[in-house]
């Protein structure tokens, strides 16, 4: 199977789409496929669409570059389209929209949440093949070895991570711990450290900053740690809780997104009214959550598993989705030649 994966993998910290291209390009090459990220091959069996929006620097091919594949090199490549993002994540008018316009060229679409499937299928979606698949971070860098409950002392270490710096990422729950620990009830009893890029108006006056860390370092760091916690609102899933997790710490998080699918039974969730007080409830009975933490399910192979097993569902379903694709791929059509001739002279970019 040769797989297309719409994605400019970059090196370093640089977000959740990023290490899920990386994962899940590692694990197809591993079971013997091939993993390619861009429509030059004209024998492509899966295109996933990771990023259409062409001004992303993380996109590797948009909506317009699939549709035209289809048309003039393979009309039998079959279309994935995974869907983590939103309007609500960033307070934007703009993405849902596009979203759910890019989305009509796929033959299944890939939440990383159900919170996610339903916004978008209250806002119009297909609700045709549409699957959940949560996501996962590569347990051979971010796991619990060497993390002991007897390393836990009196005063509890807490910490979160982020590459982006919107305000949404969580920092109305980070400024008020901040305060919190600057109180005499707290100052000897909890700690705190962020990691990442802070917004520009956000300055901490009782906690310490960590330069964005990726890959072995950034687990690291996070096992330094007892408790992770995470604010980001709207999040459609976050890796960041998932590797903080899967380094053994339990959760302190929001109720908000999709991040209480990923999150539920394996630490506490909070409400930006009742933080203080779950604070104290996941500190007060941090061995019980602590012990939980080596059940905790979210992983990158149980997530590319389920890719894979989509994948191969398709491909044995081929004739059937082919058959039963919405968009039409003859209107307008040019030859196969001609195109290729054209696209090659830079004479045309899409068609």
């Amino acid at each position: 199977m040769k797989v297309s994966i719409g994605t400019k993998i970059k090196d370093g910290p640089w977000g959740g789409g990023n290490l899920f291209a990386i994962n899940l390009k590692n694990h197809l090459q591993e079971k013997g496929h091939r993993v390619i990220h861009n429509l030059n091959d004209d024998d492509i069996d899966i295109i996933l669409i990771t990023e259409p929006r062409k001004t992303s620097e993380s996109s590797a091919f948009t909506q317009i570059d699939v549709l035209n594949y289809l048309k003039y090199i393979n009309r039998n490549a079959l279309v994935v389209h995974r869907i983590n993002e939103c309007d609500e994540r960033k307070n934007t008018n703009y993405v849902n929209k596009y979203m759910i316009n890019a989305n009509n060229i796929s033959d299944y679409t890939i939440f990383v949440s159900e919170w996610l499937k339903n916004l978008y299928v209250d806002q119009g979606i297909s609700t045709k093949n549409n699957y959940v698949v949560l996501a996962g971070a590569n347990k051979k860098i971010f796991n619990s070895n060497g993390k002991k409950l007897e390393g836990i002392k009196n005063k509890y270490s807490i910490v979160t991570h982020h590459w982006g710096s919107n305000w949404n990422k969580g920092f109305e729950t980070y400024t008020e711990l901040d305060r919190l620990i600057g109180t005499e009830k707290y100052k000897d009893k909890i700690e705190f450290t962020y990691i990442g890029n802070l917004p520009k108006n956000v300055s901490f006056k009782n906690s310490s900053v960590v330069a964005p860390l990726s890959g072995i370092r950034l687990a690291e760091e996070i096992k330094k740690h007892d408790i992770y916690l995470t604010g980001s609102l709207n999040e459609p899933s976050g890796n960041h809780h998932i590797e903080g997790a899967q380094c053994g710490l339990p959760i302190l998080y929001i109720n908000s997104g999709g991040i209480p699918e990923y999150c539920n039974e394996f630490g506490v969730m909070f409400e930006i009214e009742n933080f203080e007080s779950k604070l104290n409830l996941i500190v007060d009975n941090f061995e019980k959550y602590f012990i939980k933490m080596s059940e905790y399910p979210q992983n990158s192979k149980k997530m590319c598993d389920e890719y894979l097993y989509i994948f191969e569902k398709m491909i044995n379903n081929h004739s059937e989705i082919v058959n039963q694709r919405n968009i039409d791929l003859t209107h307008g059509m040019i030859s196969k030649k001609i195109y290729i001739f054209l696209k090659n002279f830079k004479i045309i970019k899409n068609i």
